[in-house]
């Protein structure tokens, strides 16, 4: 096996792992290691008046060292936070032998290197919190520095904003980046939060199927696989819609699911193939409850993470407080595209498109031209969040008719910041009329649109067995939590998010500095 092209850096580690055992010092132990507190416990629990903590066992990574002969300062980082440690020769090594402190921490040991601290906590001169070391134990030798982007006398001053590198090796991004950790620890809170309400409420969550056999419930192109003992083509799902309303025609009142979702499509600042979508669907109720039930969550969910609905992102302050506007998808048309496309045909939209220069191709029917318009001239005015209602039927064939308006439906879209947040209908239980609409999505298909729906006759036939009146709705987890926590991108959002494949000696301009 060759041995890979090693830095200068990286050569010198090996060395020093190498001098490491021969000390006799296992770099990589097995036995567990009894931690009993951490950095933020003493930090925030520290007393000048009680000895709170006589005895501390720490663990954690060495993120810094100031070497001063016979004693020294460290910084320790564990998972809650950072804390000074002191050193003393004497202390660390009682005895005549001082290798534990000559020749390991001081020559051996390095930024980045898994540490063990027994000691105690005190207040230095400086009137800084430390740890008192008694005895330290290596943990874990890193053989690779850190990819720090300003270091001077083993201190850190800046952090790493190669976003490359971040988003390649998130691990780095971690270390280096405590905030990022806190953006995950929202992520993971806003998730429960949302759980909290729904369990409150008695519904049930449930697990769909990944692999399925007709990707349906969006209009989305699927990755698609082969099953080898069944012999036949399976799909990523693309929503988890058609298998959640089965369960509500088995009896359920409401279900919901947190699921990875697949769309074999672009990638920008707001979309990834793979993506976290909650999806849930509650009997006997219509889309007007579910914008009131949306706007509960959100609420929720704001005052959860921040104790205000009113949220930072980018140059906006976003407020989650209901109500919030509604506005059908017509009118939001007239008021910002000038134009009323209520009679409209499907050429007369093609025309509006060409005359605002909209480009469109011959495979959208009437209902992505609007669509289509909507998205160019309207969307990116909705920065505060906004219900739009009444979507075309050609481009919702999940979701019912509009109880008391022609050619259009019972959903809405939420609108956050210029971008949808969520989906929600009225959902169709009229199992003549969801075969119709299917058949009309192939004839899209036929016509050439790829994003057009399959036909189901699995779910057709679970409706035929009755479904009542239901509402549902799903709301991307990745574009909340951007939202939720001022990040610009779905990439600081994600902890891998698809990339393109590192090229072979492929660095950062980040690990080109160190």
């Amino acid at each position: 096996m060759s041995t890979p092209h090693l830095s200068e850096q990286e050569l010198v580690r090996r060395q020093s792992l190498e001098e490491i055992r021969k000390l006799g010092i296992d770099p990589y132990p097995a036995a567990m290691y009894p931690v009993n507190t951490s950095a933020a416990e003493i930090l925030a629990g520290f007393s000048d008046t009680e000895n709170k903590f006589p005895d501390v066992c720490l663990a954690g990574r060495i993120m810094s060292r100031r070497i001063m002969g016979n004693a020294s300062f460290a910084e320790l980082m564990d998972s809650s936070g950072r804390i000074q440690i002191y050193l003393r020769r004497d202390d660390l090594c009682p005895g005549e032998d001082k290798t534990m402190y000559n020749t390991l921490f001081k020559k051996l040991l390095d930024i980045g290197d898994i540490i063990g601290v027994k000691g105690f906590a005190f207040r230095t001169q400086m009137g800084e919190i430390t740890v008192h070391v008694k005895e330290l134990t290596l943990l874990s030798k890193s053989l690779r520095p850190l990819p720090i982007v300003k270091e001077k006398d083993g201190v850190l001053y800046d952090a790493v904003t190669d976003q490359e590198m971040r988003y390649r090796q998130r691990y780095v991004d971690l270390i280096i980046n405590p905030e990022v950790r806190e953006v995950f620890r929202k992520r993971t809170q806003i998730i429960k939060s949302m759980r909290e309400l729904f369990d409150s409420c008695g519904y049930l969550e449930v697990e769909t199927p990944v692999l399925q056999p007709i990707p349906g419930g969006a209009a989305a192109r699927p990755f698609v696989t082969h099953h080898n003992a069944l012999n036949i083509p399976l799909y990523l799902r693309i929503a988890d819609e058609l298998y959640l309303k089965r369960l509500i025609v088995g009896g359920y009142d409401g279900v919901y699911e947190f699921a990875k979702d697949f769309r074999n499509e672009g990638m920008d600042r707001t979309h990834n193939p793979e993506f976290t979508v909650m999806e849930i669907y509650v009997a006997y109720k219509d889309y007007i409850w579910m914008m009131e039930f949306t706007e509960k969550i959100l609420e929720k969910v704001a005052m959860d993470l921040h104790g205000t609905t009113k949220v930072p992102l980018g140059e906006h302050v976003i407020d989650y407080k209901a109500p919030y506007r509604r506005i059908a998808m017509t009118d939001a048309i007239k008021e910002y595209a000038g134009i009323d496309i209520t009679d409209m045909t499907e050429d007369d939209l093609r025309r509006e498109c060409d005359r605002m220069e909209i480009g469109h191709t011959p495979t959208m029917g009437k209902g992505k031209l609007i669509d289509h318009i909507f998205e160019e001239k309207c969307e990116h005015h909705f920065i505060q969040p906004t219900f739009i209602i009444d979507y075309p039927q050609e481009t919702s064939p999940l979701a019912k008719k509009h109880r008391s308006k022609d050619g259009v439906t019972e959903r809405f879209e939420l609108i956050v910041n210029g971008k949808e947040l969520a989906n929600a209908y009225s959902e169709l239980n009229d199992p003549i009329d969801q075969l119709e609409r299917f058949q009309d999505q192939l004839r899209l298909s036929e016509k050439g649109d790829d994003e057009a729906m399959f036909i189901d006759m699995d779910f057709v036939r679970a409706l035929e067995y009755a479904m009542p009146p239901t509402s549902g709705m799903g709301m991307g987890i990745d574009r909340l939590t951007m939202f939720m926590t001022n990040q610009p991108s779905i990439q600081d959002v994600l902890f891998f998010p698809q990339m393109k494949p590192e090229a072979a000696g492929q660095q950062s301009e980040a690990q080109k500095q160190v």
